[in-house]
């Protein structure tokens, strides 16, 4: 069964979206893992593209958009993942993605803004329902 975390970026505005998806995907990646970030559309699937090569100016984390067709650890796309990719899903999208339960591992990422917040308390809610093992973490 996933295993689904949700992380909960501070108030304040302190940590991006962008920021936070890096260093889950840091870590993720540093324990051998393969990830895919799901994003809403294509315009944010390349803002993440951009902004992942210089998150933090020490590290260097390998990732590719979905279209590309490059293999990396890390995949951004805003369809359905490759049936293969199936490790590590980050969710920034607000949504309850269907095929969430194919991946190991789900992070929601949670936004400090109303709509972000009450979106994943439905989504919390949804999950807790079906019986999955909810963890939250504050950043």
């Amino acid at each position: 069964m996933t295993q689904i975390d949700f992380y909960v970026l501070p108030r304040d505005g302190s940590l991006p979206v962008v920021n936070a998806v890096g260093r889950i995907a840091e870590k993720a990646v540093s324990r051998g893992h393969h990830l895919f970030v799901s994003v809403s559309d294509e315009e944010q699937a390349h803002t993440f593209d951009n902004a992942l090569w210089t998150f933090r100016a020490e590290s260097f984390l390998p990732h590719a958009l979905i279209e590309d067709d490059r293999k990396e650890l890390v995949s951004i796309g805003w369809s359905e993942p490759p049936l293969e990719q199936n490790d590590v899903l980050i969710n920034t999208t607000g949504v309850i993605l269907d095929y969430f339960s194919r991946f190991s591992r789900l992070a929601e990422i949670v936004a400090p803004d109303e709509s972000s917040l009450a979106s994943s308390r439905n989504a919390w809610r949804f999950y807790r329902d079906r019986g999955y093992s909810l963890t939250k973490h504050d950043l």
